[in-house]
C-alpha cells in the first residue's frame, strides 16, 4: 500500500524521537504540517523562523534528542539560517525540513526558488534533496541519523510535488543510533600520565566536553593538586561543588583563571576548544583530550593529543597519576579566585537607590532564581554578567551564543527550553537591542502558554559595541537605541509586563516577575556606562579608552566620562 511522502517524512521523524517541530506554515509546507497535526509531534507556531531555529537548538541542547524545524519554500526556510548556524556550531541535533518549489521549475529562477543545498551545505552535517518519492524514507533516515550521530544540523530539502507524491516502494529503513565509548589506548594514557606526573605546577582547563565528567575531573584535580579553570561553555559542567575551581580565563574571565593557565608548567586541556590563542600558556606543555580529533592542537601547539570521551578517559587516567603533595600553586590561585569573587560581589551592591547597574540586576536574579533554573543570555553584556554573576549548581544550565556570537538568541532559545521542560524555571537575560530584533515571538510565548521569564537590560544602546568602540579610542557611533517602554508593550501583547528603574524597587519587582505563573517581561533601566573589565589590562585597549576619554571631553561629552568613572571606579 502506497503512502504520501509527507506522511513518510513525519513517521520517520516520530521514529527518530522528534517531539516538537518549530516553524511557520505555508504553501509548500502545508501537507507536511497537516500530517504533523495527526502525529505525536507538537507543532509550535512561531512568528519568525529564525526564532524557531533558536528554540529548536535550545531544546536539542538540553535534552539531547532530535528536534525539528520546518519552513515553506524560499524566504520561509531561508529565515532559519542564523539559528541553523548557531545550532550547528553548538552541536545541537536539529533537522530542518526545507520545502521547495516543484522539481520541474528548479533551475529556472522560479519565484521563491532558493538553492538551499548551496546555502545550508556549509553549516550542516547533512544536506540533501529528496529527488524521487521512493527515496523519501531512506533520505529522511539518513538526515535524522546524521544529526544524532554527528551532533549537528541536518537539512532535508523536499520539493512540494515530492511531498504530495505516493511512494510505492517504501523500504522500511529506520534510524539507528548508539552512544559508543571512546577512550585512548593504554599506551597513550601512560604517555599522558607521564606528563602530568612530572609537572610541578599542573592546571586543568575544561570546556563543554566535560559535561557528565564533573566528579572524575574533581577527583583528578585532588590528586594532582591542580586548579580547574573552565571556559564559559564549561561553567555549568565544572563550576559547582568544586573546591579547585578558579573560574574562567579570556576577556570575560577572572584573574585567577587567567593566572592558572599563564603560570602553569603543564596544562591538561579537557573537552575545550577555546579560540583565543593569547590566553594559552606560552611555555607550558599541553596535553589535550577531546572527543573530536580535529580539535587537537588547532588552537595552540600541544605536546600530546588524545581522542576520547572526557569522563571515560579521565577515569582511566586517574589510576596512572601519582598523588602530589605541594599545594602552593593551587592554594594561591584558589585564594585569588575567592578574592575576585568577593570583589565582583562588592561591585554588584547598588551604589545609589535611584539607578540600577546591570551587575546588580544579575545578582538579584541569581539570588532569587530556582536552583535548577535554565538561563539564557543575549550576546554582549547580558552574557558577561550571566557568566560572572550567576551561581552554578548541579542542576542549573547556561545558554548563550558563545561560538556564533549572534544577537537576539536568548528569548527564542528560552521558548525551546520551556517547551522541552514545562515545569522548570526558564529565564532569558535579553539586551534591549537583542529583544527588539525578534520581539514578535513574545506572542509565541503567549499563544503556546510558555511561562518564560524575560529580563530586558535596557541601557538605550548596543552596550558591548559601545565598549568596543571606546576601547579603540573612538567616540561611540550608531549605538544609540530609541526604545519603547518594553514592559508596557509586553503587557499589551498579553504577557505580565513591568518596568523598573530604581535599585530600591528592584528586589520586589524581580520577585513578582519570577513568581508570575505565565510568561513575564521585566524591563529594567540599567546604567549605561558599566564597563566589562578583562582579567588583565592590555596596553592597546587601555590606551584606546584613554584616547576616547580625551576625545569625549574635547567634544563636549565630559559628562559621559564622569559617569563612566562613577559607575566603574568609585
Amino acid at each position: 500500500m502506497s503512502k504520501k511522502v509527507a506522511q513518510i517524512i513525519v513517521e520517520t521523524l516520530e521514529q527518530a524521537g522528534v517531539k516538537n517541530c518549530y516553524g511557520v506554515v505555508g504553501d509548500t509546507l502545508n501537507l507536511i504540517a497537516h500530517n504533523i497535526s495527526t502525529s505525536s509531534i507538537d507543532w509550535i507556531h512561531m512568528r519568525h523562523e529564525e526564532a524557531g531555529a533558536f528554540a529548536a537548538q535550545g531544546e536539542a541542547l538540553l535534552t539531547g534528542r532530535l528536534t525539528a524545524i520546518a519552513g515553506s519554500c524560499g524566504p520561509g526556510s531561508l529565515h532559519f539560517i542564523n539559528g541553523v548556524v548557531e545550532a550547528n556550531r553548538n552541536r545541537a541535533p536539529v533537522i530542518v525540513i526545507a520545502t521547495q518549489v516543484v522539481r520541474d521549475e528548479l533551475g529556472f529562477d522560479f519565484p521563491q526558488e532558493v538553492d538551499f543545498k548551496a546555502i545550508y551545505g556549509s553549516c550542516s552535517v547533512y544536506c540533501d534533496m529528496i529527488l524521487t518519492p521512493n527515496q523519501a524514507r531512506r533520505k529522511t533516515v539518513m538526515a535524522c541519523q546524521a544529526a544524532l550521530a554527528k551532533r549537528g544540523v541536518a537539512v532535508l530539502i523536499v520539493p512540494v510535488d515530492i511531498s504530495h507524491s505516493d511512494a510505492h516502494d517504501d523500504v522500511p529503513y529506520a534510524v539507528h543510533t548508539s552512544d559508543p565509548l571512546v577512550r585512548p589506548i593504554d599506551a597513550d594514557l601512560d604517555r599522558a600520565a607521564a606528563f602530568l606526573n612530572t609537572g610541578q605546577k599542573v592546571a586543568i582547563y575544561g570546556g563543554s566536553g566535560c559535561r557528565d565528567a564533573h566528579d572524575a575531573i574533581v577527583r583528578l584535580a585532588e590528586i594532582l593538586k591542580a586548579p580547574i579553570a573552565h571556559t564559559s561553555r564549561g561553567k555549568d559542567a565544572l563550576a559547582y561543588d568544586n573546591p579547585y575551581n578558579v573560574g574562567m580565563t579570556g576577556i570575560i574571565g577572572t584573574e585567577a583563571g587567567y593566572q592558572a593557565l599563564h603560570d602553569c608548567d603543564t596544562l591538561l586541556l579537557l573537552g575545550a576548544d577555546f579560540a583565543w590563542r593569547q590566553f594559552y600558556p606560552k611555555h607550558a606543555r599541553i596535553v589535550q583530550i577531546d572527543l573530536d580529533p580535529t580539535h587537537l592542537g588547532r588552537r595552540h601547539p600541544i605536546a600530546l593529543g588524545l581522542t576520547g570521551d572526557i569522563k571515560a578517559t579521565v577515569e582511566a587516567l586517574i589510576p596512572r597519576v601519582q598523588e602530589k603533595t605541594d599545594t602552593h600553586f593551587l592554594d594561591r590561585l584558589v585564594k585569588r579566585y575567592h578574592e575576585v569573587i568577593a570583589s565582583h560581589m562588592a561591585k554588584a551592591a547598588p551604589k545609589r537607590r535611584d539607578s540600577i547597574s546591570g551587575i546588580h540586576l544579575t545578582e538579584v536574579i541569581d539570588r532569587l532564581a530556582a536552583d535548577d533554573a535554565l538561563v539564557t543570555a543575549d550576546d554582549g553584556t547580558p552574557t558577561v554578567w550571566m557568566h560572572r554573576y550567576f551561581t552554578a549548581t548541579a542542576q542549573r544550565r547556561f545558554f548563550g551564543s558563545l561560538l556564533h556570537g549572534t544577537m537576539a538568541s536568548a528569548m527564542p532559545t528560552a521558548l525551546g527550553l520551556q517547551k522541552a521542560t514545562p515545569d522548570r524555571q526558564v529565564i532569558a537575560l535579553s539586551g534591549d537591542g537583542g529583544i527588539a530584533m525578534l520581539f514578535g515571538d513574545l506572542l509565541t510565548a503567549v499563544q503556546e502558554k510558555l511561562p518564560i521569564k524575560i529580563a530586558v537590560y535596557d541601557n538605550g544602546k548596543l552596550g558591548f559595541i559601545d565598549i568596543e568602540q571606546k576601547s579603540e579610542g573612538l567616540l561611540p557611533l550608531y549605538t544609540h537605541l530609541q526604545n519603547p517602554d518594553f514592559g508596557k508593550v509586553a503587557e499589551a501583547m498579553g504577557l505580565w509586563g513591568r518596568s523598573v528603574s530604581r535599585a530600591d524597587e528592584l528586589e520586589e519587582a524581580v520577585g513578582s516577575w519570577l513568581d508570575h505563573p505565565g510568561p513575564a517581561l521585566l524591563n529594567v533601566k540599567v546604567e549605561g556606562m558599566t564597563l566589562v573589565m578583562p582579567p588583565v589590562i592590555e596596553f592597546g585597549p587601555a590606551y584606546g579608552m584613554a584616547l576616547y576619554s580625551a576625545r569625549a571631553i574635547l567634544g563636549g561629552q565630559s559628562q559621559d566620562v564622569i559617569e563612566m568613572i562613577q559607575e566603574n571606579f568609585l
